[in-house]
């Protein structure tokens, strides 16, 4: 177990973040894929909160990943999901047609801390997920 640090405080928070686009549609492929990976990274890096791993499906996202106390887990998925629809939809303009309601991402998201399970086991299930044809998983 590795103990991470701040200017004031010693910590230990790792969360497991999933999140799909809207209606499940399989469009995280290509260059829209590295992109959201590249946002995603971009708001995590500003925020100070570590990847420890991530795999960037068809439909969904997830990421496990260590967040300082001072960062609600709900502000960073906003940040990241908020982010990467709006830059998404100006950049990738054919997204549109399926996206018409200026939402790529759905609802909701799914989140957990790993004190029921070691790190290691979730580690090991996203080695094991599927990661998309770009190659794009981490």
């Amino acid at each position: 177990m590795q103990y991470d640090r701040s200017a004031h405080c010693v910590y230990y928070h790792r969360y497991h973040i999933v999140w799909a686009t809207k209606y499940r549609y399989k469009v995280l492929t290509g260059d829209l894929a590295l992109r959201v990976r590249t946002i995603c990274r971009q708001v995590c890096k500003e925020n100070g909160v570590s990847i420890l791993h991530g795999v960037l499906s068809k439909d969904h996202v997830h990421m496990f990943v260590s967040v300082p106390p001072k960062i609600a887990i709900s502000n960073l998925v906003r940040k990241m999901k908020g982010r990467s629809s709006h830059n998404i939809q100006r950049e990738f303009p054919e997204i549109r047609k399926q996206y018409w309601g200026r939402r790529f991402w759905g609802r909701g998201y799914f989140s957990t801390t790993t004190g029921a399970i070691t790190d290691e086991l979730v580690l090991q299930y996203l080695d094991n997920h599927l990661p998309d044809a770009t190659g794009a998983s981490r």
